[in-house]
């Protein structure tokens, strides 16, 4: 007895020892299990395998060293929005070319820089500015428009003024001893005879002139001066005999109130005036010079025009004028589409060669009495029975 109990001891001892020595390799089998693993692992058998007797391949998975990609040289992108549109390239003028004298205030300034736009391309036609911002017809101490239009035109010897002025204009006039209030009575007699002798001047040249109304301001009040001086402008060129252009509704609403943003030369959407209400942007002055542009070419004519294609005949250029011929052609009164004279016969669409039938035809049948003409023999729907046949029974 003695024996058994020692042997169960040692064999209780060696139990003991191994499992000792499983929980310590444990930890490493754990570990070597992980790697191999990582290192190699057992291809998945199709049903091909199975049916096909293939034998399972061990598949060691090759650990490549990844190598850091190059970054790719990235050139500098180039920035649209700071790349601004390269201007039309000026043609040189020519010697002969014919000048446009802008004269007036701060406003006729921006009208000048949108005439020369507008001529870029015209060799023939030279845009001149002589503006003064401060200037206008009631302070005539700052500067006289009159005396110094006559000295203008001996310098410049100019094919055509445009004037643009009364931005300036809202104050009192000064009568001698007498200021007379804005838009009084006595103010609108005073300034219409400044007007009258500021045009007078360009007319004793013999220079044809353009007088530019003014547009309308953010400033309500501003907008109604502004029209009252434009209905002198106009009243005043028609009595002169000079061309009065109204530029009012490019820069207005349907009713007539100011807008800072509406279409340019070309339709698009664009910023019109400055923030203040009454300056103008670029694609502004290029508009304004738009409604002077026809005046221009017919008081100057020849290739007077700018590169803008118009389709009314007044616009036309010189090479796109009726030839002599056309004036040659004979009138012809109109023919009627139902004249049987058209085409020689005697009854319209030539009746007598129409096919004659006899009797109704199975159109006429079908319309007037819904009788059907009957099949073909021997077509489907012939349900007739064949001659000389008897039905069975």
């Amino acid at each position: 007895m003695a024996d058994r109990s020692h042997s169960q001891s040692r064999l209780s001892g060696a139990r003991r020892l191994i499992v000792l020595l499983l929980a310590l390799l444990l930890p490493f089998c754990d570990f070597a299990m992980s790697v191999a693993q990582a290192q190699e692992f057992r291809q998945r058998r199709s049903i091909l395998d199975v049916i096909l007797g293939r034998p399972q391949v061990r598949q060691r998975e090759i650990e490549r060293p990844q190598r850091a990609r190059p970054r790719r040289s990235t050139a500098k992108k180039r920035d649209v929005q700071s790349v601004k549109a390269a201007p039309a390239a000026q043609l040189a003028k020519k010697v002969d070319a014919r000048k446009i004298m802008v004269i007036g205030d701060f406003m006729a300034s921006g009208l000048a820089d949108g005439l020369a736009a507008a001529f870029v391309q015209d060799p023939t036609i030279s845009v001149v500015k002589e503006t003064d911002g401060a200037s206008g017809l009631v302070r005539n101490d700052h500067l006289d428009w009159p005396k110094t239009l006559v000295q203008k035109i001996d310098k410049h010897k100019p094919s055509l003024i445009v004037i643009m002025l009364g931005s300036n204009d809202r104050q009192e006039i000064d009568m001698g001893n007498v200021s007379e209030k804005f838009r009084s009575e006595a103010w609108d007699r005073e300034y219409q005879r400044r007007v009258d002798e500021l045009a007078e001047t360009a007319t004793r040249a013999k220079i044809p002139f353009i007088w530019t109304g003014l547009p309308a301001f953010q400033s309500p009040s501003l907008s109604a001066d502004a029209a009252t001086l434009n209905n002198i402008y106009r009243t005043r060129m028609e009595s002169v005999g000079g061309t009065f252009i109204d530029i009012w509704d490019g820069f207005a609403d349907e009713s007539g109130k100011f807008i800072a943003t509406g279409s340019d030369i070309n339709g698009q959407p664009v910023r019109l005036r400055g923030s203040d209400g009454v300056s103008l942007t670029k694609a502004g002055k290029r508009k304004m010079a738009f409604y002077l542009e026809k005046d221009i070419a017919r008081l100057l004519g020849g290739d007077a025009v700018s590169d803008l294609v118009r389709l009314d005949a007044t616009g036309l250029p010189l090479d796109a004028a009726p030839k002599d011929e056309l004036h040659e052609m004979t009138a012809l009164p109109p023919i009627s589409l139902s004249d049987p004279d058209l085409d020689g016969s005697k009854e319209l669409l030539d009746q007598t060669l129409m096919p004659q039938t006899a009797g109704k035809t199975p159109r006429d049948l079908l319309i007037e009495k819904g009788e059907t003409a009957p099949a073909p023999a021997g077509r489907v729907d012939d349900f007739r029975w064949p001659e000389n046949t008897k039905p069975a029974g």
